[in-house]
């Protein structure tokens, strides 16, 4: 079957037709379906030709072997709409996403088996994407490019360069294998989100490398790193495809003339992280949560507002159309003309020779003030933050002019009926034939208009070229300060009972919580030991609740204070989200990570290691010397040395190495090397240890190392609970039960829960819902489901979008909310509600 898709160094094909591509990301699970069709609607207008989705795999395959595809979870409806709005898409099946998603879209389930291996040509996970790629490839397969539909690619993996992949080669020639054999056709593509095509890739036959870009928009050095890439992928005989990349329009014109054939910035179409979806993830440093809004800032907010740059997109699709296939077929070239400019511009400007003669030069103003360019000998004006694609030496004789546009310096629009128009805020530069005038600029609703050559020039302010969707203006914020509590709690599933505390993963919990409960003697116990616990805790001893611990894995002391006799210990632990990177700094931040409680240890005893250490390949002989840890005069600065020292752990015990900075070796009992870095100092020792060898980057003073060895006991003997997303989301609903009236504020104690069901006011746009007061988390839900999670008052880094407010939908009726008290510098209170309808 012929796809009508085709990709050769000259760009990309459509039915034979040359096409330049503008892509906006929108994802259906982001989404209320309601808005679904509004939305493909409004990327159409925008002038972009094309979406790219990604399908994840835990949003369908809910629990092992439970599928769903319907109501917000049917994708082929999504897929469908696109079509019927004129949009092509690009698929993006995983079985990785990443998409700041809960896991990169990696069911948690899969880290409960300890052989399976998740991004890697390992037979138990191919097992498990195969069940994946059964369920989805047949909706891609009937709705392809040349089947009746209108997905033009399939994206395989995704920056599996940022990934240590052990056999690229065969892992992802396994998944091009599964998704051809399925009947996929059109053009499989996988992206590099830092440049390494091969590692994202593996090279594999039939695998089209695509590049993700993420460069300072403010950089001069863009061009020159994209064309390297276009002239690479053009030696493959291929084009540049950018599959991801910054929403600014300014640089998505550096990138188009840089030579790319698909430019698909993300994240254009805003959206929400329903439910448990959000990750937890590093953004730079270790240690943040994934807001409920998603939201970085596209021409499309996450409640379908349409900002500046919405109008930009329009005029560069206007531009795109203009040309066609002459702008579709260009290369990648430095200008021929020589640019200089009076404001901060690229180092090396990009230009693309057009189909047909003449050039596309883009010439950039990275600065804050307007400015002029001298572009081959002639001054032009240039505004601020623009990049203006300038044409030069463009043959018109295709337009019906028997003449040749010399240079224009505003962007061209449209060409048709012997009128030439142009869209610039400030004065435009024409030369044609041996004339050359300078048009001042329009204002809107009044385009200048001059004959240059014979030829009839027009230009139009931005203003007059856009086709904006009306908007209403922001309702008044109204305030809510009643609701009705409810005198129950949320049902609880009985987990059994365990030595250890389990991983919420192995009591069936997926997205949800889970509380754990022991009882220790705690008599002459100073000091508890919490190891690798993820992601929310809310942890009390003895009744006293301690501050809410988010600390993505790491160890952490927890301070007893004053207690005799056997005390109950007790833990709720809630899933924010799994990881969507692989991050090894923090155990939580690791790929495929599970949550839980982790092990909780009592503290026996507390020995100072710090002293008594021999350093290995620096002496001229024996016997060694016995030194400080990392602590001796040398001038070998910077150089690994090996300190070693023997060790008595009768138990089970842990090494805690303060004051390291950057990641440090540890080896023990010569078994294999152990990273350890600053952001979790810690490593557990097994019962019977006996010699540790530590591994640091020489520094004269020593560096301020030190080492304490903390002798452990477990604390056994758990009673589990269970509250998973569904049974949470399902005492939301329920309308049974006795409640009262309160009026706001509502006081509540440390680790006190409520239930709150809160009427909201008719509206047609939808509602922010905000929550005013101090340290609190609240869920909400409304509709059946489960709108999000906030968090107010102290609290962990948060990255995405407004960490600060709960999105409610049109028509999603009723709000349901469970808010807790959290320990910290105020007490938890809920002030009022408020409530902001967005201007749509």
């Amino acid at each position: 079957m012929s796809t009508g898709v085709e990709l050769d160094a000259l760009g990309l094909r459509i039915d034979g037709r040359p096409q330049l591509v503008l892509c906006a990301s929108l994802f259906y699970f982001r989404l209320p379906r309601e808005q679904w069709q509004a939305r493909l609607e409004q990327v159409r207008a925008s002038g972009y030709t094309c979406v790219d989705v990604y399908l994840p795999w835990n949003f369908h395959e809910t629990a092992p072997g439970q599928w769903s595809f319907d109501g917000r979870r049917d994708v082929a409806a999504f897929l469908d709409l696109a079509h019927e709005a004129g949009l092509y898409v690009i698929a993006r099946p995983g079985p990785y996403i990443c998409s700041e998603w809960d896991g990169g879209a990696l069911p948690a389930w899969l880290g409960l088996d300890p052989e399976l291996r998740v991004r890697q040509n390992e037979p138990r996970f191919l097992a498990h994407v195969a069940a994946w790629f059964d369920q989805v490839l047949p909706m891609l397969v009937s709705r392809q490019y040349g089947a009746g539909g209108a997905v033009i690619m399939v994206q395989l993996e995704n920056e599996l360069d940022f990934f240590d992949c052990e056999d690229r080669t065969g892992y992802l020639t396994a998944l091009r294998d599964q998704v051809v054999d399925h009947g996929i056709t059109v053009p499989l593509i996988a992206c590099a989100g830092q440049g390494d095509i091969a590692g994202a890739t593996g090279d594999v036959p039939g695998v089209v490398p695509a590049c993700n870009f993420y460069p300072n928009d403010d950089s001069p050095h863009i061009e020159a790193e994209v064309r390297r890439y276009a002239r690479l992928l053009a030696d493959r005989g291929l084009p540049l495809l950018i599959t991801e990349t910054n929403r600014r329009h300014r640089t998505l014109r550096r990138l188009l003339a840089s030579g790319a054939s698909l430019i698909a910035p993300y994240l254009q179409s805003s959206g929400w992280n329903f439910g448990y979806t959000p990750s937890s993830g590093n953004w730079g440093r270790p240690g943040n949560f994934m807001s409920h809004g998603y939201d970085f800032g596209g021409y499309v907010s996450s409640t379908g507002a349409e900002r500046p740059e919405y109008a930009e997109a329009q005029v560069l699709a206007r531009v795109v159309d203009a040309l066609g296939s002459r702008l579709a077929l260009a290369t990648s070239s430095v200008p021929r003309v020589e640019v200089v400019s009076a404001f901060p511009t690229s180092s090396s400007p990009s230009a693309l020779d057009l189909y047909g003669g003449g050039q596309l030069v883009a010439v950039p103003n990275l600065g804050e003030t307007a400015g002029r360019a001298v572009v081959g000998g002639v001054s032009v004006a240039v505004a601020a933050d623009s990049c203006p694609l300038m044409l030069v030496d463009l043959p018109l004789r295709d337009w019906g002019f028997d003449t040749t546009l010399t240079l224009a310096s505003a962007d061209l629009i449209d060409a048709e009926d012997g009128v030439l128009r142009f869209s610039s805020a400030v004065p435009v530069t024409v030369v044609l034939g041996g004339t050359r005038v300078e048009i001042p600029a329009p204002t809107s609703g009044a385009p200048e208009h001059m004959t240059v050559d014979g030829v009839d020039v027009v230009v139009l302010a931005p203003a007059d070229v856009v086709r904006l969707a009306p908007t209403g203006q922001t309702a008044e914020v109204q305030e809510l300060r009643a609701v009705r509590r409810r005198s129950g709690a949320a049902p609880t599933k009985p987990a059994g009972t365990h030595e250890l505390p389990p991983t919420l993963e192995s009591l069936g919990v997926y997205r949800g919580r889970g509380t754990y409960t022991a009882t220790a003697e705690l008599t002459g116990i100073d000091v508890l030991l919490l190891v690798g616990a993820a992601d929310i805790v809310d942890l009390s001893i003895a009744g006293r609740v301690r501050p809410t611990i988010a600390g993505f894995g790491a160890t952490r002391r927890i301070e007893v204070g004053e207690v005799t006799g056997r005390a109950e210990i007790h833990a709720t632990v809630e899933i924010w989200g799994h990881a969507n990177f692989d991050d090894a700094r923090l155990p939580a931040l690791k790929l495929g990570a599970l949550r839980g409680l982790g092990g909780l240890w009592t503290v026996r005893s507390v020995q100072d290691l710090s002293a008594l250490w021999t350093v290995e390949g620096h002496w001229a002989g024996t016997p060694k010397p016995l030194r400080n840890l990392g602590g001796w005069s040398s001038t070998r600065v910077g150089i690994p040395f090996t300190y070693t020292r023997s060790v008595e752990t009768p138990t089970t015990s842990a090494l805690c190495l303060q004051g390291v900075v950057e990641p440090v070796t540890v080896v023990v009992d010569g078994g294999e090397p152990i990273i350890v870095p600053a952001e979790n100092p810690w490593v557990m020792l097994p019962a019977g240890t006996g010699q540790v060898s530590v591994t640091v980057p020489h520094h004269p003073s020593g560096g301020g190392l030190h080492a304490e060895l903390l002798s452990l006991e477990p604390v056994t003997d758990w009673a589990c609970a269970a509250q998973d997303d569904e049974l949470l989301t399902a005492y939301a609903g329920h309308d049974g039960g006795s409640s009262t009236d309160v009026e706001l504020p509502l006081v509540l104690k440390p680790g006190e829960e409520a239930w709150l069901d809160v009427e909201l006011p008719a509206t047609e746009g939808g509602f922010l819902l905000r929550l005013d007061g101090s340290q609190l988390r609240a869920t909400g839900w409304a509709s059946g489901e489960c709108l999000g999670r906030v968090w107010v008052g102290d609290r962990p880094d948060f990255s995405g979008g407004d960490p600060d407010a709960l999105w409610v939908p049109p028509g999603w009726s009723g709000v349901t909310l469970l808010i807790r008290g959290v320990d910290g510098p105020a007490r938890p209170e809920l002030r009022r509600l408020r409530l902001e309808s967005p201007n749509n």
